[in-house]
């Protein structure tokens, strides 16, 4: 019984620990270029989790998101700095930004909302809410509903392959609780 609880916690805590994790993966080396890339990123929401800024969003949470970070190292290469490119993330960076590679890259995938953000501004909407409490609660409800149904449904499956084997159902339940004392 307590390694089921462990396990059920480990599953709904899990992707929260991913989520919060500290490491992002940039291709800069230079120390300053990295703390740079640090504070804009966990200043930048995520473009396809609102709730998360797009340091802890992970290409394969967030394509379009993966792209900006690497668009935000582009910046960081030619000079800008981080007050700087938050700045024109809001604000936008102005046509001359069409010849970036990611933008080109935005322009030619038909991601036409993307390359206008970057060129007129995302306004304030871009700027990472610290505060994900509804996202959070929300996936854990779901967790816990998907779970209660899950547990429904094997319950009902272990009463119908009782019934269907000609094994009393109360003596099924009996014999899984003999079993599980055993392992633990």
């Amino acid at each position: 019984m307590r390694a089921k609880i462990f396990l059920l916690l480990y599953l709904f805590l899990f992707p929260f620990m991913a989520t919060y994790s500290e490491s992002v993966h940039t291709e800069l080396t230079d120390p300053k270029h990295i703390e740079i890339f640090h504070e804009v990123t966990s200043k930048i929401r995520c473009i396809c989790l609102p709730s998360l800024p797009i340091k802890g969003c992970s290409y394969n949470n967030c394509v379009v998101s993966a792209y900006i970070k690497k668009f935000i190292e582009n910046q960081i290469q030619k000079g800008e700095n981080a007050k700087s490119i938050i700045h024109k993330m809001q604000y936008g960076f102005g046509e001359g930004i069409k010849i970036d590679p990611i933008v080109e890259h935005f322009i030619s995938s038909g991601n036409e909302n993307i390359v206008r953000g970057l060129v007129f501004g995302f306004g304030e909407t871009i700027l990472a809410d610290p505060d994900s409490t509804g996202v959070n609660v929300t996936i854990v409800i779901g967790i816990a509903v998907a779970s209660i149904l899950m547990g429904f449904y094997l319950k009902k499956r272990i009463h119908q392959k009782g019934e269907t084997f000609g094994v009393n159902s109360a003596q099924l339940t009996t014999d899984t609780e003999k079993y599980l004392k055993e392992i633990n």
